[in-house]
């Protein structure tokens, strides 16, 4: 079975190693667990591996977040993935820093990313990844909180973050849905 996983960003050294762009690390991270090489291609930076007996397809789309859709959707035909196989990694104001979420389907809770694939797909219905970015900012600074970089606290847990939602990945790619969210939502 083919699988389509999709960490959201924005492409540019301005934009690495943001919060927002929480989507890319995880996805970078996965790439290297898989020992998998990133190559350019259209609409992003994809690799390919597999998780076991499932075929991955990891996309990291260089048409910013506001237009993730385009790169989802054009990934998606290419390679015959269905929208049940397909994730979307993204990060989330909501959640505390470092908090990982699975969710089969939902809202986009306010965020552009997840809004544009809702509208270029035709469905909110898609599994996703959500990974907490804490909310510790000034009223009216949300843009600036979100465009910058991790604290140093947040660094410092980082990685183990980062493995923890690469977990949760292989779980949801080898397991389902369901069972990926008991075994790692809260965690």
């Amino acid at each position: 079975m083919k699988h389509l996983i999709v960490g959201l960003g924005n492409p540019g050294d301005e934009y690495a190693a943001t919060r927002h762009n929480i989507g890319f690390m995880v996805a970078d991270r996965l790439a290297d667990d898989a020992g998998a090489t990133w190559t350019t291609a259209r609409y992003g930076d994809v690799c390919s591996f597999r998780i076991k007996n499932q075929e991955v397809t990891l996309l990291k789309p260089s048409t910013f977040m506001n237009l993730s859709g385009n790169a989802v959707r054009y990934w998606m035909d290419k390679e015959k993935i269905t929208v049940n196989n397909l994730l979307v990694i993204v990060d989330d104001l909501a959640l505390p820093f470092g908090a990982i979420r699975l969710k089969e389907r939902g809202s986009d809770a306010g965020h552009n990313g997840l809004k544009h694939i809702a509208s270029t797909l035709g469905t909110d219905a898609y599994p996703r990844l959500r990974f907490g970015i804490g909310n510790d900012f000034p009223r009216g600074c949300q843009v600036d909180y979100v465009l910058g970089r991790f604290n140093l606290d947040e660094r410092q847990r980082l990685g183990v973050r980062l493995g923890v939602a690469a977990d949760a990945v292989r779980s949801e790619v080898l397991e389902g849905i369901s069972r990926a969210m008991c075994n790692y939502n809260n965690k």
